[in-house]
């Protein structure tokens, strides 16, 4: 009787045992999938901001001088609505620029993200650029506040919209 107790006891242990080691090994593989799934969000994140800023830093710098190069920037990193609305407008710009002489050095300030999912974004950006032209030698200073549509194409990350806010 007491060798079928301990038998019995010995049996429970191990099944309480492969239990324990069974929801050890479900939490371990949630935890993973939770780690990988953060981990791949955070690298979109990046790569969707890294794209926002380097598409509204080719939009507020233009130089007359190299306009050509310059819009080229612009259309690498477009795509849809804002491509065409860009392409559409950019014999006029070049005219415009050099016209005018217009060098404008931009840089971001700020951006962050609204909204994002795998394959669309929404980033709010506020940038600055000093803009020098025949009628301003001495450059004036210019402030932005634009909302990107970015959406996933090819690999990369694409500027689809670009609206002036506030």
């Amino acid at each position: 009787m007491a060798m079928a107790a301990g038998w019995t006891h010995g049996v429970k242990l191990r099944a309480a045992l492969a239990l324990v080691a069974t929801a050890l090994g479900a939490a371990s593989a949630w935890l993973g999938w939770e780690l990988h799934e953060r981990s791949e969000t955070s690298s979109r994140q990046q790569d969707i901001l890294a794209a926002a800023r380097q598409s509204a830093l080719n939009f507020t710098s233009l130089d007359y001088r190299h306009y050509d190069r310059d819009s080229k920037n612009v259309l690498s990193g477009a795509t849809g609505e804002f491509a065409e609305q860009f392409s559409a407008q950019t014999a006029e710009l070049t005219k415009l620029v050099a016209a005018n002489k217009s060098v404008s050095e931009g840089q971001v300030l700020e951006a962050g993200i609204v909204r994002s999912d795998e394959r669309t974004a929404r980033v709010l950006l506020v940038a600055d650029s000093k803009v020098t032209n025949v009628s301003s030698p001495q450059g004036a200073s210019r402030n932005y506040r634009l909302q990107l549509d970015l959406v996933y194409e090819g690999g990369r990350w694409l500027t689809s919209n670009v609206e002036f806010v506030g």
